[in-house]
């Protein structure tokens, strides 16, 4: 009996996201027509990263300059399907002096603990009067560097030496995981990782210069990463895992800040870096389609691969969520809702598959070099691919999906 209740429940969900027939608006479901997207190009402050890579959070070290230009190519391909990009350094660009000398001057720290009769007063003006005379580009660079000059008493030339130490914020460029855009609006994420912490007041002022205030920012000890969120129409998947935790999906239901009549809180059981978010081994295609690793996919109850889920529903015009049931398995929960799951052997997983953009519907932008076998699976399924060289910015631990937020979408 309960399965006859759960597919009629899920059957009518599908039937009610079918319905929607919106103009371009905050994203409703992943499959609909992207209209504008958030990206960073990395600058300057990825190589601080790739000097230590597991450091940097990622995978190894690899090349920034054709990282950087692999990423200029793939906003050029974003933007010949007439998405429109907007890029964070020329948000940057357009910002008034005032507002970057305000950030950057929170961003560079002079350290003089080492000086006996140091004053901080002093130390500060002095701050003050160096970037009050930094150019536009080199406010960036300390906004992105986030420079600290741990100073030296000397008896030599100036009579003070330093140390120049970074904390940069090279891992910006996965645009994807600062924050979430769901139907009611943006909502301001809080990093698993605490060098990442700063990231998002970075595209929370995005936001708010393109003209948007975020409807909601995760706070104490709560924990959420935008690779976590996938809108699928009336139902948002939110994945609880390595990067978010419960109190962060707790925070977004009690503000109804989802928009979404149901959510999906899909449990990972293996937390594994290469596997962080839902969209590194879950992905959506077209309302009807989808992909999963295989190794998730096939995996049976009681293995860390397994992935279960828990189900909150909210009745029309009511704003909290009761948890309606717990504990079933992800995949047939997908099965249930009508929709074919494309697998994804290791090999191709290993290098990113799973992370494309669905741009429009059976439309995705997805990472070069993939086995002829998935390129197969998808043609079958007619799927349009655009296949991106990615070599470089891959080796970050993320790909296509990663790289971007989606901050508009039209609904079909």
């Amino acid at each position: 009996m309960k399965k006859v209740i759960f597919l009629s429940v899920v059957m009518a969900l599908v039937a009610c996201s079918r319905q929607q027939q919106v103009p371009m608006s905050y994203p409703v479901a992943e499959w609909d027509k992207a209209g504008e997207i958030l990206m960073h190009t990395p600058w300057e402050e990825l190589f601080d990263g790739v000097a230590h890579p597991a450091a940097g959070l990622f995978e190894g070290y690899f090349d920034v300059d054709v990282a950087a230009q692999e990423h200029r190519n793939y906003a050029k391909m974003l933007e010949k399907n007439g998405i429109r990009v907007h890029f964070v350094t020329e948000i940057f660009a357009e910002m008034g002096i005032d507002t970057l000398q305000m950030l950057a001057a929170n961003c560079l720290k002079y350290d003089i603990s080492d000086f006996h009769d140091g004053d901080s007063a002093k130390s500060e003006e002095y701050k003050q009067q160096i970037i009050s005379q930094m150019s536009r580009y080199d406010l960036m660079r300390c906004i992105l560097l986030r420079p600290t000059v741990r100073l030296h008493q000397t008896d030599n030339n100036t009579c003070v030496e330093a140390e120049y130490i970074h904390r940069p914020l090279m891992n910006l460029y996965f645009t994807r995981d600062q924050s979430i855009t769901t139907p009611r609006g943006h909502i301001i994420c809080r990093m698993n990782s605490s060098q990442r912490a700063a990231e998002t007041d970075i595209i929370e002022m995005c936001y708010h210069h393109l003209g948007t205030s975020p409807v909601l920012r995760i706070e104490g000890e709560g924990r959420l990463e935008g690779g976590d969120y996938i809108p699928a129409g009336t139902i948002a998947l939110i994945g609880q895992g390595m990067r978010t935790n419960d109190e962060g999906i707790r925070q977004i239901m009690a503000a109804d800040a989802f928009g979404h009549d149901t959510v999906v809180v899909v449990r990972d059981h293996k937390r594994w870096q290469m596997q962080m978010h839902l969209d590194t081994h879950f992905n959506i295609i077209d309302r009807d389609l989808c992909t999963m690793v295989r190794s998730r996919l096939e995996a049976k109850p009681g293995e860390p691969e397994y992935n279960t889920c828990d189900i909150y529903v909210r009745a029309p015009g009511e704003k909290e969520y009761r948890l309606w049931q717990s504990d079933l398995s992800f995949v047939e929960f997908i099965r249930a809702r009508g929709m074919q799951i494309i697998p994804i052997d290791e090999a191709d997983e290993l290098h990113y598959a799973n992370n494309f953009l669905t741009i429009a519907p059976r439309h995705i932008m997805a990472v070069d070099g993939q086995s002829e076998a998935y390129q197969q699976r998808l043609r079958e399924a007619g799927v349009r691919v655009e296949w991106i060289p990615l070599e470089s910015l891959i080796d970050g631990y993320g790909a296509a999906h990663c790289m971007t937020q989606v901050l508009k979408r039209q609904c079909n």
